[in-house]
């Protein structure tokens, strides 16, 4: 009886949110998330992130209730949402910001599985506390808590996700509307406690629609950008290839930062782009490839142009490498088509 009461409490509080980011993971036809051989293992890293701030949030919450002399309800709809919503942030942050995401795509099924490790963490500690509860507590948990944290994180990275494509470099900045979104929403979701019925009727209804909508309408613009960028990607290549890159505007103040330096070689820095845009370039092949449901794998000759891109590197120098960096015009985008390939290489 104890097994079945703990079988429905779990498939009630847990299942739901768990089928939602099942389901994005199915409709990702450009598999973007990651290559098929380390998908799974890098969704359940990010789940196991998100359980990490649920625990994170269990002390954070007990300080700024000491802290604010507050009572619990108070705390509940009005500072959980910013500590919650914080600090499953802060590992969309470090995903942006370590080029693991690349597409509004990723970034929405990296948000349901950080809402969803965070769920399940917390319903976990909630029947330990109130082993009792009837399985009505645990359907509104289920399928309005746990898909309120990982519609809201999933909005916030999408938001910023998409702030940080078009304002480059990294910036912690482009993180804040999506936040305030994400805390806006987990708030209101609080003021209904009383309700809750109504509060889990409209996040199983709105949420996962407004995600499954951005996610349709990312997909498309992932595929046009892929094509325009790998069209593009082919002409750089050609004109290094015959030298016409060497005397455009771009070419010349390369050279021209090349020789401020010093120690950097102008013909180092052309070698240098070259490599890189040839595996930007092969990356984009493969996440073509994977679209029309082929299953590509990285050539030798992948691995060896990754094993000369970072000898040209260090034969620039760090502190030359920092300097043309932000002349070179690499997107966030293809930096995460590079760690993808060289991932799989």
């Amino acid at each position: 009886m104890i097994q079945t009461q703990l079988l429905l409490v779990s498939g009630m509080a847990l299942g739901p949110v768990m089928l939602f980011l099942l389901a994005l993971l199915y409709l990702d036809s450009f598999k973007l998330v990651t290559f098929i051989s380390v998908r799974f293992i890098s969704v359940v890293g990010v789940v196991l992130l998100g359980g990490v701030t649920a625990v994170a949030s269990y002390f954070v919450s007990g300080a700024v209730i000491d802290a604010a002399h507050v009572d619990f309800d108070h705390y509940s709809r009005y500072l959980a949402p910013v500590v919650e919503e914080c600090l499953k942030a802060a590992v969309m942050i470090y995903l942006i910001s370590r080029d693991r995401i690349g597409f509004m795509i990723d970034a929405a099924i990296y948000g349901v599985a950080i809402g969803a490790g965070f769920s399940m963490f917390e319903n976990v500690y909630y029947y330990s506390v109130f082993p009792d509860s009837n399985l009505a507590v645990w359907m509104v948990r289920g399928l309005g808590t746990a898909i309120m944290h990982g519609g809201a994180t999933a909005i916030l990275g999408v938001t910023a996700q998409s702030l940080s494509e078009r304002r480059a470099p990294f910036n912690p900045l482009n993180f804040l509307p999506g936040l305030i979104g994400a805390i806006s929403l987990h708030s209101i979701f609080n003021q209904f406690t009383t309700w809750p019925l109504y509060s889990t009727a409209a996040t199983i209804f709105i949420l996962p629609l407004a995600v499954l909508f951005v996610f349709d309408k990312s997909e498309h613009q992932a595929h046009d950008w892929l094509i325009h960028d790998y069209e593009s990607h082919e002409h750089l290549l050609a004109a290094i290839a015959d030298g016409s890159f060497a005397h455009s505007a771009a070419g010349h103040l390369l050279s021209d930062i090349a020789e401020r330096l010093g120690k950097a070689n102008a013909e180092d820095i052309f070698a240098y782009l070259s490599l890189h845009t040839q595996l930007v370039l092969r990356a984009e092949q493969l996440l073509l490839a994977r679209e029309r449901g082929e299953d590509p794998m990285p050539q030798s000759q992948d691995r060896e142009n990754f094993v000369k891109l970072h000898a040209v590197e260090q034969k620039i120098g760090r502190t030359a490498m920092l300097t043309i960096w932000p002349h070179l015009k690499f997107s966030h985008k293809e930096l995460w088509e590079l760690h993808q390939l060289e991932n799989r290489t």
